[in-house]
């Protein structure tokens, strides 16, 4: 009798508990059915913003000096408005001045912060801040990007030779590495999906060459000559006759002073994606955007505007001489030359020698003899 009065009770309590959820379910969905929800306005005195960011920084006789200009902007102030300049149609809302706009975006790009955060000083909300990124991305990619992302030239592939050259590796064309960019709202699905080698099976970077596009390159280390050039990589790498690695296990002074100059000289890709990182914190901290082709934007337009500033400022640094080979008949070794056109046949073989791990073996062996 107790057991039936007990299930009774239980009963009575489920449809109580489902009377009680469905009024309040009822009660959310027709609430305000004809009530819009409306985006509240607010007069933020736009001129204002763009007064006091020409009396800090662009008038006659600024607040804040080029020093602090060049370490807020990231960039010189004459770069700066070339910048605005060429892309002062391109950042959105007409009634925000064009150095508001590419400030808010340069900003965001430099600190890796909100739009929210530069409300109060340039006037212009969240939306309207991210909104100008999309915008001051899309120009500067279509505006710079044939210039400063694009493939090296012959004359620019010569130079890297002999840049090569000089530091001990004939026929080196750089170092090669991948940087990490976490994405915060990453589908679960996609998380760890990629590394070093899933990059490199996506990468381009070998196109031209397979293809027949890219110019002949032709070097001679220890009296041997080489067809093809290389990229100084970590031990990731697959034995490919493109890419050298350092020794894991030195075995006579020949393997250690190689392996010290290797990782020497492959340190150059790791400085340039720290230099990129503290330059642009946005990438440096986990993406918050959801859609993958705003992330792929926000990342060549870093590269661009990197680009553009070491181009400015170039004469500011330290350049390796290769003097040696620019005048009348040099002695360099290594040599780049004009591609004939290439048939089907001759792709095969050429994929084939990009991946000959012999001949890896064998040129890794001279550049232990020639440094």
């Amino acid at each position: 009798m107790s057991s039936s009065s007990s299930d009774e009770v239980d009963e009575a309590l489920e449809e109580m508990v489902d009377q009680v959820v469905d009024n309040f379910i009822d009660s959310v969905i027709h609430a305000h059915p004809n009530k819009q929800k409306r985006r509240a306005y607010i007069e933020r005195d736009r001129e204002q913003g763009h007064n006091r960011l020409w009396n800090d920084y662009f008038k006659e006789n600024p607040t804040y000096l080029p020093k602090m200009f060049r370490r807020r902007f990231r960039m010189n102030k004459p770069l700066f408005l070339h910048i605005v300049e060429r892309v002062s149609n391109a950042c959105g809302r007409n009634g925000l001045s064009a150095l508001q706009k590419c400030t808010a975006a340069i900003r965001m790009l430099a600190y890796g912060q909100s739009g929210d955060t530069y409300d109060e000083y340039l006037r212009l909300g969240d939306s309207t801040s991210r909104l100008c990124l999309e915008n001051f991305t899309n120009a500067i990619i279509l505006l710079f990007g044939n210039e400063y992302l694009r493939k090296p030239t012959p004359e620019d592939l010569q130079r890297l030779l002999d840049v090569g050259e000089v530091r001990g590796f004939p026929g080196m064309v750089g170092s090669i590495d991948c940087m990490h960019w976490e994405w915060k709202n990453c589908p679960t699905a996609w998380k760890g999906t990629l590394n070093d080698i899933n990059v490199l099976d996506r990468s381009p970077v070998f196109d031209d060459i397979l293809q027949g596009r890219a110019p002949k390159v032709k070097f001679k280390v220890n009296n041997h000559t080489y067809r093809m050039a290389y990229y100084l990589t970590d031990g990731i790498y697959p034995n490919w006759s493109t890419f050298i690695q350092s020794i894991p296990l030195l075995q006579g002074p020949k393997a250690e002073k190689f392996a010290k100059k290797q990782e020497s000289a492959r340190k150059d890709v790791e400085w340039a994606f720290g230099v990129l990182q503290s330059r642009f914190a946005i990438v440096k901290n986990p993406a918050l955007l959801w859609d993958k082709e705003k992330i792929g934007n926000i990342m060549k337009t870093c590269v661009i505007l990197h680009n553009m500033i070491v181009e400015n400022e170039r004469h500011g640094y330290a350049q390796i001489n290769t003097s040696e080979f620019e005048s009348g008949e040099s002695s360099r070794s290594s040599r780049v030359t004009r591609r004939d056109s290439i048939h089907v046949g001759d792709m095969l073989a050429m994929r084939r020698e990009v991946r000959d791990q012999d001949k890896d073996a064998r040129l890794k062996a001279d550049l232990m003899e020639n440094i």
